[in-house]
């Protein structure tokens, strides 16, 4: 997908085979509110979920996307992908009704998109809350959600 919020796979993106990983503010409450519907959607178990505070997120992300807590990452075998553009391939790989909603998404221009990206990520501790610690996974989770 073409933008500036998409690089080529590279050293830090997904291994070849290795499961896409969505990084994520682990204490904002919009944040875990979509890891919880991407879980349950996400009827392959396909996606893998790590915090930005994490260690997978040290291990495999660079200091400046870790900080840069007002933005998802999503790293798949095409590369790191981040904030819209990030949502639209994480909904593209759900499939099903989501594989449309992300094509209407991608028809908006990046940075009309992004605008609205980061008007929702500069309210959503107000809005949805913060926690004081990142989650941690429940029993049926463990595997899915990373270190």
């Amino acid at each position: 997908m073409p933008g500036n919020q998409s690089q080529p796979a590279g050293a830090l993106s997904s291994a070849a085979g290795a499961p896409p990983v969505v990084f994520f503010d682990g204490v904002c409450g919009l944040c875990n509110r979509f890891i919880d519907f991407l879980m349950a959607t996400d009827a392959g178990r396909v996606l893998r979920y790590a915090s930005l505070q994490g260690e997978t997120a040290a291990a495999r992300l660079s200091v400046e996307d870790r900080d840069r807590l007002a933005t998802l990452v999503y790293a798949d075998e095409a590369g790191l992908h981040r904030r819209s553009d990030a949502v639209i391939r994480i909904l593209h790989r759900l499939g099903g009704v989501w594989r449309p909603v992300s094509w209407l998404l991608r028809a908006i221009p990046p940075p009309v998109r992004d605008a609205g990206y980061r008007l929702v990520a500069g309210t959503r501790y107000r809005i949805f809350g913060r926690r004081e610690t990142c989650r941690l996974p429940t029993p049926e989770e463990r595997g899915r959600l990373l270190p």
